[in-house]
């Protein structure tokens, strides 16, 4: 409706408040400056909505009113200025029309300056993409081939992501109502999201810097503060009473001690409580990436960490229980990310050796092109041809990849099975399938033909079965393996010279496994690849926050050396009553020896606790008991005559 309308329905005095502007000041103030300009007005916006004439005539007259009425009402000015308030009118009269004409011969030309430009351009270069005649504005996805291999999707590190595509979105939103009753006002993160029993995190002691960057790579480092540190030594202390009480009661003072948290939870899985277990270990990981540099990426697989400092391994050792918990949920996809994650904070030391599970959560996440392209990136410097697992996952990836890559998938197995043959029996026995007599009682493939190979090699062999036996249980998979077998028997007996120069590669190669390897065995727990540790191994003691800790660590802080305190009160009755009979026993040597041996260690642990050792002081007891009795003797009567002789 237009102000006339509304004018002739409330009346002049209603809107009095819509009176333009005084005009007076106007023209004073062009008066001073000089020549008048004319005054630009506000756009029509019912101009947009066709070529009406008559909107922007009724606009025009208006205004004019509107001004007339103005002048009936203020004092008569001089003639001067009445005049310009006439070429005023006329000029915004001009003004609308001119805009008017100009959007008339915009639609009758519609192509100007611009469109002429664009045409030449697209002459040049080729026409933008268009779809269904609309510019096509997103972004291209970046395919598998530009990106990192060690970069990593966030949509993929949540594990409910994974389950909403499995078993659709009902179900997980149902299963999220039933867990969290409660409001959770903790900010989730991009690892773990916080659960609504958990106390908010304040100042930990736990920091992260930046040490160095290097050809494209940033280098940190976690970084324990002095009341952190007396947390850590308590902790400490908490491990050797061997009393999981004490554990606990720590982690009730302090519930984001990350190595309190680790050992809680190996606790908890050895007895039977996976739910709790997983839970500290998400709280662990929770703290630590809310200790992250600024500029630590999680996303982009360029920042490192180093293993060789006690404080950064934690989170390598949280990495791969968590991504161990998830992969025994059915989160495949998710496992395989915190794979990459937890390879890109030291590809070249590899640490926890990941790469001999990585191919595992690749084929069962049926991601086969990365599998492929992290295979012929990395074979000419990491020798991948050489793990068992890779050199049979990644033939089982092109034989699923696609049609084509068949004759590739056969070669690559042919030679895996020449160069690993004790692969076949064990893998036929762990699928509960039996193996063809010819197959069984040839010498290439026979059991006991391969009782001469290195023990690392049988380790690796052990261990590939026991984690991927079950990817190569479907029955095309058989069928595909059955066939290369046959072809490989043919080439044996034929002599092909690359079985010869495979088995010399077994024999020079596979003598000693490295420590990381050691390191991911024990980790992994799998019973058959444990068999046949070293002995230096085996009588090592194994901590569970810090399994096989490097041996060139770089220890950042010390524990002090702890005081003996041995009290003298009843407690030590029998040890006074050795010492009184015995003079030579010394029940402090005990104490001694073992702060001896606690001195010098840094904070990886391994300390011997003051009464743990009961045994060492049983033993010293035991020796003195032996020697007490060994030099009682009975004395023998002598003879009156003899005394009388000797007075004599």
């Amino acid at each position: 409706m237009s102000s006339r309308a509304v004018r002739k329905l409330h009346g002049d005095s209603d809107l009095a408040f819509l009176a333009p502007v005084d005009d007076d000041k106007e023209s004073d103030i062009s008066e001073d400056d000089g020549p008048s300009q004319p005054i630009k007005t506000k756009a029509n916006l019912f101009e947009l909505l066709g070529d009406d004439e008559g909107i922007v005539d009724d606009d025009i007259e208006e205004e004019e009113e509107k001004e007339d009425k103005k002048e009936n009402t203020e004092p008569k000015s001089t003639g001067a200025v009445k005049k310009k308030r006439k070429k005023k009118k006329k000029k915004k009269a001009n003004e609308k029309k001119e805009q008017r004409n100009e959007e008339n011969n915009v639609d009758e030309n519609p192509e100007d300056e611009i469109d002429a430009s664009i045409r030449e351009v697209n002459k040049i270069l080729g026409p933008l993409p268009v779809t269904n005649g609309i510019m096509n504005t997103e972004e291209v996805p970046v395919s598998i081939g530009t990106r990192s291999l060690l970069s990593i999707e966030h949509k993929h590190l949540n594990p409910d992501n994974e389950m909403r595509r499995i078993f659709g979105s009902q179900v997980v939103r149902s299963e999220h109502r039933r867990k969290e009753r409660r409001k959770n006002i903790q900010k989730s993160g991009w690892l773990v999201s916080p659960r609504p029993n958990w106390p908010p995190i304040s100042k930990t002691g736990l920091s992260m810097t930046l040490g160095s960057s290097k050809n494209g790579y940033q280098y940190f480092n976690f970084e324990h503060s002095k009341e952190y540190q007396k947390v850590e030594f308590q902790f400490l202390d908490a491990v050797e009473s061997y009393n999981p009480s004490n554990l606990i009661s720590l982690v009730n003072m302090h519930p984001y001690h990350i190595n309190s948290l680790l050992q809680l939870s190996e606790v908890c899985k050895m007895s039977e409580d996976l739910q709790m277990a997983t839970e500290l270990i998400e709280k662990a990981l929770y703290c630590m990436e809310g200790s992250l540099h600024t500029l630590f990426n999680l996303a982009q697989g360029t920042c490192r960490l180093d293993y060789r400092h006690p404080e950064n391994r934690a989170l390598f050792l949280a990495l791969f229980r968590h991504l161990v918990y998830i992969g025994n949920k059915g989160s495949y996809r998710t496992a395989l990310e915190l794979c990459k994650l937890l390879l890109g904070l030291d590809p070249n030391g590899d640490p926890i050796c990941i790469l001999l599970m990585m191919d595992f959560y690749a084929i069962r996440s049926e991601q086969y092109d990365y599998l492929i392209r992290l295979y012929n990136e990395w074979e000419s410097h990491k020798n991948l041809s050489q793990l068992p697992n890779f050199a049979f996952s990644t033939a089982l990836a092109h034989f699923h990849s696609n049609e084509d890559g068949r004759k590739k998938a056969d070669s690559m197995l042919q030679e895996a099975l020449i160069m690993f043959p004790s692969v076949l029996i064990g893998l036929l026995d762990k699928c509960s399938i039996q193996p063809d007599p010819l197959v069984a009682s040839h010498p290439f493939f026979s059991a006991s033909s391969h009782t001469s190979q290195p023990v690392a090699l049988t380790q690796l062999v052990s261990l590939f079965i026991a984690r991927n036996f079950s990817s190569w249980k479907q029955p095309e998979v058989m069928g595909w393996l059955e066939r290369n077998v046959q072809e490989v028997l043919k080439r044996v007996d034929n002599k092909d010279p690359l079985v010869q120069s495979f088995r010399k590669k077994q024999l020079s190669r596979y003598q000693k496994a490295p420590r990381n390897v050691y390191r991911h065995l024990i980790m992994s727990e799998i019973k058959e690849a444990l068999i046949g540790l070293p002995v230096e191994l085996s009588n090592t003691p194994i901590l569970s926050y810090d399994p096989l800790p490097p041996l060139d660590s770089i220890v950042s802080y010390t524990r002090p050396a702890r005081q003996s305190r041995v009290q003298h009160d009843q407690s030590g009755a029998l040890a006074s009553f050795f010492q009184s009979l015995l003079p030579s026993y010394n029940p402090d040597a005990v104490a001694d020896n073992n702060n001896a041996r606690g001195q010098g260690r840094g904070a990886e642990g391994g300390y011997m606790p003051e009464h743990a050792n009961i045994r060492e002081g049983i033993d010293a007891l035991m020796n003195s008991m032996r020697d007490l009795l060994a030099n009682v003797q009975s004395l023998q009567p002598e003879d009156d005559n003899e005394e009388l002789e000797e007075v004599d």
